[in-house]
Protein backbone atom coordinates (compact mmCIF):
# COMPACT_ATOMS: atom_id res chain seq x y z
CA UNK A 1 0.00 0.00 0.00
CA UNK A 2 3.00 2.44 1.15
CA UNK A 3 4.69 1.63 -2.42
CA UNK A 4 1.58 2.09 -4.63
CA UNK A 5 0.06 5.24 -2.53
CA UNK A 6 2.79 7.00 -0.60
CA UNK A 7 0.50 6.30 2.28
CA UNK A 8 1.39 3.45 5.20
CA UNK A 9 -0.92 1.61 6.86
CA UNK A 10 -1.04 0.34 10.60
CA UNK A 11 -0.71 -2.82 11.53
CA UNK A 12 -3.18 -4.15 13.82
CA UNK A 13 -2.97 -7.54 15.33
CA UNK A 14 -3.13 -9.25 18.54
CA UNK A 15 -2.04 -12.41 20.38
CA UNK A 16 -5.28 -13.82 20.80
CA UNK A 17 -6.00 -13.36 17.46
CA UNK A 18 -3.02 -15.66 16.24
CA UNK A 19 -3.96 -18.40 18.83
CA UNK A 20 -7.47 -18.00 17.81
CA UNK A 21 -6.20 -18.85 13.95
CA UNK A 22 -5.28 -22.40 15.29
CA UNK A 23 -8.76 -22.68 15.85
CA UNK A 24 -10.44 -22.07 12.08
CA UNK A 25 -11.61 -25.61 12.20
CA UNK A 26 -13.40 -24.91 15.07
CA UNK A 27 -15.48 -21.59 13.83
CA UNK A 28 -17.61 -23.19 11.16
CA UNK A 29 -18.17 -26.96 12.99
CA UNK A 30 -19.60 -24.77 15.88
CA UNK A 31 -21.81 -22.67 14.06
CA UNK A 32 -23.49 -25.03 11.34
CA UNK A 33 -23.65 -28.08 14.01
CA UNK A 34 -22.89 -26.57 17.62
CA UNK A 35 -20.22 -29.21 17.76
CA UNK A 36 -17.67 -27.87 20.65
CA UNK A 37 -13.52 -28.69 19.85
CA UNK A 38 -12.58 -30.09 23.08
CA UNK A 39 -9.00 -31.21 23.96
CA UNK A 40 -7.91 -34.26 21.31
CA UNK A 41 -4.34 -34.75 23.24
CA UNK A 42 -1.25 -34.63 20.84
CA UNK A 43 -3.21 -36.42 18.17
CA UNK A 44 -4.87 -33.93 15.41
CA UNK A 45 -9.13 -34.13 15.03
CA UNK A 46 -10.00 -36.53 11.87
CA UNK A 47 -6.26 -37.48 11.14
CA UNK A 48 -4.67 -40.60 11.73
CA UNK A 49 -1.71 -41.28 11.84
CA UNK A 50 -0.99 -37.86 13.06
CA UNK A 51 0.30 -37.85 16.46
CA UNK A 52 3.32 -38.10 18.97
CA UNK A 53 4.89 -41.75 18.82
CA UNK A 54 7.63 -42.91 21.41
CA UNK A 55 10.98 -43.72 20.39
CA UNK A 56 13.57 -46.15 21.99
CA UNK A 57 16.07 -43.72 23.40
CA UNK A 58 13.16 -42.07 25.54
CA UNK A 59 12.02 -39.40 22.79
CA UNK A 60 9.23 -38.44 20.32
CA UNK A 61 8.74 -38.26 16.85
CA UNK A 62 5.37 -36.31 15.25
CA UNK A 63 4.72 -38.19 12.67
CA UNK A 64 2.02 -36.86 10.12
CA UNK A 65 0.92 -38.86 7.87
CA UNK A 66 -2.76 -38.59 7.58
CA UNK A 67 -2.97 -38.41 3.71
CA UNK A 68 -3.62 -41.58 1.85
CA UNK A 69 -0.56 -41.53 -0.28
CA UNK A 70 1.69 -40.63 2.84
CA UNK A 71 0.33 -43.28 4.89
CA UNK A 72 1.06 -45.85 2.10
CA UNK A 73 4.79 -44.83 2.21
CA UNK A 74 4.74 -44.83 6.12
CA UNK A 75 3.42 -48.19 5.95
CA UNK A 76 6.16 -49.19 3.44
CA UNK A 77 9.50 -47.54 5.42
CA UNK A 78 7.37 -49.29 8.58
CA UNK A 79 8.25 -52.75 6.24
CA UNK A 80 4.08 -53.49 6.72
CA UNK A 81 2.93 -52.25 3.30
CA UNK A 82 0.04 -54.34 3.77
CA UNK A 83 -1.13 -51.66 5.62
CA UNK A 84 -2.01 -49.24 3.03
CA UNK A 85 -4.33 -51.80 1.78
CA UNK A 86 -5.70 -52.87 4.91
CA UNK A 87 -9.50 -51.93 4.70
CA UNK A 88 -9.20 -50.36 8.26
CA UNK A 89 -7.08 -47.77 6.89
CA UNK A 90 -7.29 -47.51 3.43
CA UNK A 91 -8.89 -43.83 3.43
CA UNK A 92 -8.24 -41.53 5.82
CA UNK A 93 -11.66 -40.92 6.89
CA UNK A 94 -11.41 -44.85 7.78
CA UNK A 95 -8.50 -44.67 9.64
CA UNK A 96 -9.48 -42.36 11.65
CA UNK A 97 -12.31 -44.62 12.73
CA UNK A 98 -10.03 -47.29 14.01
CA UNK A 99 -7.42 -44.55 15.16
CA UNK A 100 -6.72 -46.30 18.51
CA UNK A 101 -5.06 -49.53 16.44
CA UNK A 102 -3.16 -47.49 14.15
CA UNK A 103 -1.80 -45.52 16.57
CA UNK A 104 -0.65 -48.70 18.55
CA UNK A 105 0.91 -50.11 15.66
CA UNK A 106 2.71 -47.04 14.69
CA UNK A 107 3.97 -46.43 18.32
CA UNK A 108 5.26 -50.25 18.46
CA UNK A 109 7.12 -49.56 15.34
CA UNK A 110 8.89 -46.43 16.40
CA UNK A 111 9.49 -47.46 20.08
CA UNK A 112 11.68 -50.29 18.53
CA UNK A 113 14.15 -47.20 16.72
CA UNK A 114 16.18 -44.28 18.30
CA UNK A 115 14.99 -41.15 17.13
CA UNK A 116 17.99 -40.11 14.76
CA UNK A 117 16.98 -43.02 13.16
CA UNK A 118 13.69 -42.59 12.57
CA UNK A 119 14.66 -39.23 11.15
CA UNK A 120 16.68 -40.25 8.50
CA UNK A 121 14.41 -43.49 8.03
CA UNK A 122 10.94 -41.56 7.58
CA UNK A 123 13.47 -38.50 5.82
CA UNK A 124 14.11 -40.63 3.09
CA UNK A 125 10.52 -42.54 2.90
CA UNK A 126 8.90 -38.85 2.30
CA UNK A 127 7.20 -38.93 5.37
CA UNK A 128 6.88 -35.79 7.16
CA UNK A 129 8.10 -36.02 10.44
CA UNK A 130 10.51 -34.21 13.09
CA UNK A 131 11.10 -35.26 16.40
CA UNK A 132 10.34 -33.06 19.63
CA UNK A 133 13.03 -31.18 20.35
CA UNK A 134 14.82 -30.31 23.90
CA UNK A 135 16.83 -27.68 24.70
CA UNK A 136 19.80 -30.43 23.87
CA UNK A 137 18.45 -30.62 20.65
CA UNK A 138 18.63 -27.20 19.87
CA UNK A 139 21.73 -26.56 20.64
CA UNK A 140 22.76 -29.66 18.51
CA UNK A 141 21.04 -28.44 15.36
CA UNK A 142 23.19 -26.82 13.22
CA UNK A 143 20.55 -25.03 11.81
CA UNK A 144 19.96 -22.65 14.60
CA UNK A 145 23.47 -21.69 14.50
CA UNK A 146 23.23 -21.20 10.77
CA UNK A 147 20.42 -18.68 11.38
CA UNK A 148 22.37 -17.04 14.60
CA UNK A 149 19.65 -18.10 17.02
CA UNK A 150 22.06 -18.49 19.49
CA UNK A 151 23.90 -15.73 20.03
CA UNK A 152 26.93 -16.15 22.49
CA UNK A 153 26.46 -12.96 24.21
CA UNK A 154 28.96 -10.37 26.37
CA UNK A 155 27.50 -10.53 30.37
CA UNK A 156 29.15 -8.45 32.70
CA UNK A 157 28.90 -10.96 35.59
CA UNK A 158 28.79 -14.19 33.68
CA UNK A 159 31.75 -13.54 30.58
CA UNK A 160 29.09 -14.53 28.29
CA UNK A 161 25.83 -16.03 28.13
CA UNK A 162 23.86 -17.94 25.12
CA UNK A 163 20.39 -15.75 24.17
CA UNK A 164 17.90 -16.69 21.47
CA UNK A 165 18.84 -14.63 18.38
CA UNK A 166 16.75 -11.48 16.95
CA UNK A 167 13.37 -12.65 15.35
CA UNK A 168 12.08 -11.54 12.77
CA UNK A 169 15.38 -10.56 10.82
CA UNK A 170 14.97 -7.67 8.50
CA UNK A 171 17.46 -7.35 5.63
CA UNK A 172 18.16 -3.50 5.68
CA UNK A 173 17.80 -3.42 9.92
CA UNK A 174 18.45 -7.21 10.75
CA UNK A 175 19.10 -6.10 14.81
CA UNK A 176 21.59 -7.59 17.09
CA UNK A 177 21.88 -8.55 20.72
CA UNK A 178 25.25 -6.36 22.48
CA UNK A 179 24.51 -7.60 25.99
CA UNK A 180 22.42 -9.80 28.24
CA UNK A 181 20.92 -7.10 29.94
CA UNK A 182 22.45 -4.37 32.85
CA UNK A 183 21.78 -4.57 35.78
CA UNK A 184 19.77 -1.96 37.16
CA UNK A 185 21.13 1.33 37.29
CA UNK A 186 23.97 0.14 35.17
CA UNK A 187 23.36 2.75 32.60
CA UNK A 188 21.65 5.48 34.38
CA UNK A 189 24.55 8.14 34.51
CA UNK A 190 25.70 7.18 31.21
CA UNK A 191 21.96 7.72 29.40
CA UNK A 192 21.33 10.82 31.63
CA UNK A 193 24.79 12.22 30.63
CA UNK A 194 24.54 11.65 26.88
CA UNK A 195 20.75 11.84 26.72
CA UNK A 196 19.43 14.18 29.10
CA UNK A 197 23.13 16.34 28.99
CA UNK A 198 23.32 16.54 32.58
CA UNK A 199 26.43 17.08 34.49
CA UNK A 200 27.94 14.67 36.34
CA UNK A 201 27.14 16.84 39.90
CA UNK A 202 23.70 17.32 38.60
CA UNK A 203 23.47 13.21 38.48
CA UNK A 204 24.67 12.80 42.39
CA UNK A 205 22.21 15.26 43.47
CA UNK A 206 19.55 13.33 41.51
CA UNK A 207 21.09 10.11 43.27
CA UNK A 208 21.38 11.96 46.37
CA UNK A 209 17.72 12.74 46.36
CA UNK A 210 16.65 9.35 45.63
CA UNK A 211 15.21 10.30 41.93
CA UNK A 212 17.34 7.93 40.23
CA UNK A 213 19.59 5.08 40.84
CA UNK A 214 23.02 4.28 39.78
CA UNK A 215 24.13 0.68 40.24
CA UNK A 216 26.85 1.20 43.12
CA UNK A 217 29.48 -1.75 41.03
CA UNK A 218 29.33 0.86 37.99
CA UNK A 219 30.21 3.45 40.32
CA UNK A 220 32.78 2.45 41.97
CA UNK A 221 34.95 1.54 38.46
CA UNK A 222 33.58 4.96 37.43
CA UNK A 223 35.33 6.20 40.62
CA UNK A 224 38.78 3.73 40.27
CA UNK A 225 38.05 2.26 43.12
CA UNK A 226 37.66 -1.39 41.94
CA UNK A 227 39.76 -2.82 38.97
CA UNK A 228 37.81 -4.05 35.94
Amino acid sequence: AREKSGVGQYVDVALIESAFSFMEAYVPAYEKTGKLGMRTGSRLPDSAPNNLYPTRDGSYVQIAALADQVFKRLAAVMGQPALGTDPRFVEQRIRYQNVEVIDRIVADWTSAHDVDELEAILEKGDVPASRVYTMADIFKDPHYRARNMLVPTPDDDLGTVMLAGVVPKLSATPGRVRWAGHRTGQDTRAFLSETAQLSDAEIDRLVAAGIVFCDPKSEALRAGRVRN
